[in-house]
């Protein structure tokens, strides 16, 4: 495929592909636009959020334990859990990172940006180079945290502790809830977000992901241990919703697995032919460049309406310059009054 009838290229090779991003997805919309909401569906559900769904379920069958078994915290069920998760990571990580970085087997097409990682050394990263220091902190804090959070959930259903229902007694609940995890996932992403952006906790917690200023598939998970915390905690508020523990293993596959789609760096993986697989990164690329932008995704319009949003064009590089300037004269002026 030819990425230049997709997107364009600017003097540096950086790519963005043609059209704005939207910071509000359409069921927002006012009026209600049900036929709009219904072409977007497929966006929505296809293929992350329906493939992490089908492997939460998978994983409730397979690999979860007699409620029996799980009421009592024993590492005859926790380390099958942890080598679990760790090998599902490894496998699904290891597919993008192999093709799209080590065999390279689509050059820089449809690459944000056109360096890799791996031709760039940096002292910012352990062994200065990003993909081992990202493997590295993806298997020593991140995969044991959201292994232990899910122990935690999976004890606590085992032990009645929490507003869990069956699809016996809520099945209508329960699907609607399904297809919610997605959106709760965000509002929780963007609200941890916007706290380690705090000026303390971006500089000892949150530079260790955006090291990754050109992330690639490992740099997903690629985190200090408090934000990894932060991060999974999302999959609690399951304890508080009525929901089914099957729920909680979804809102941990979105986090976990579905931190990828972000952080590939590509905006289409090519398929053979002329087919292609739409990854919709660029909005959480253009927050590694940018810093400052793109909070959340959009599926939760918290960016639009804070004024962070940054839709992707020439335009959105433009306002974004502007709001960050008078921020700047801002603070400017409130240092002169204090020393005034």
């Amino acid at each position: 495929m030819e990425n230049d009838a997709f997107g364009t290229r600017d003097k540096r090779g950086h790519w963005r592909p043609n059209g704005a991003l939207s910071g509000v997805a359409p069921i927002y919309a006012l009026p209600p636009q049900p036929m709009r909401v219904l072409r977007w569906l497929p966006e929505y559900l296809l293929p992350w959020n329906a493939l992490f769904a089908a492997t939460a379920l998978l994983y409730w069958w397979l690999v979860v334990p007699p409620a029996e078994t799980m009421q009592t915290l024993s590492l005859g069920w926790i380390w099958p859990m942890l080598a679990v998760n760790a090998v599902a990571v490894f496998l699904f990580y290891g597919v993008f990172e192999l093709r799209l970085y080590v065999r390279r087997a689509q050059g820089a097409r449809f690459k944000y940006n056109p360096a890799f990682p791996a031709d760039r050394p940096s002292k910012a990263f352990w062994w200065s180079n990003q993909t081992r220091d990202c493997i590295a902190r993806t298997f020593l804090s991140g995969v044991p945290i959201w292994t232990a959070l899910q122990v935690l959930i999976l004890w606590a259903w085992a032990n009645g502790v929490g507003a869990w229902v069956t699809w016996e007694v809520a099945p209508v609940w329960l699907v609607v809830l399904m297809v919610l995890v997605p959106v709760v996932h965000e509002a929780h992403f963007y609200a941890i977000h916007r706290l380690i952006h705090v000026p303390f906790l971006y500089r000892h917690v949150h530079s260790v992901h955006h090291a990754s200023v050109n992330p690639s598939p490992w740099s997903s998970l690629a985190m200090h241990p408090v934000e990894h915390l932060l991060y999974f905690a999302g999959a609690l508020w399951y304890l508080l919703i009525p929901a089914h523990p099957v729920i909680a293993l979804f809102a941990l596959h979105r986090a976990g697995f579905g931190a990828i789609p972000g952080h590939v760096g590509f905006d289409k993986v090519e398929l053979g032919g002329d087919r292609a697989m739409d990854t919709h990164a660029y909005a959480h690329y253009l927050h590694h460049k940018f810093f400052e932008v793109n909070y959340g995704d959009g599926l939760v319009p918290f960016d639009a309406l804070f004024g962070t949003f940054h839709d992707g064009t020439p335009d959105g590089d433009m306002a974004m310059r502007a709001r960050l300037k008078e921020r700047r004269e801002r603070q400017l002026a409130r240092d002169a009054q204090s020393g005034a």
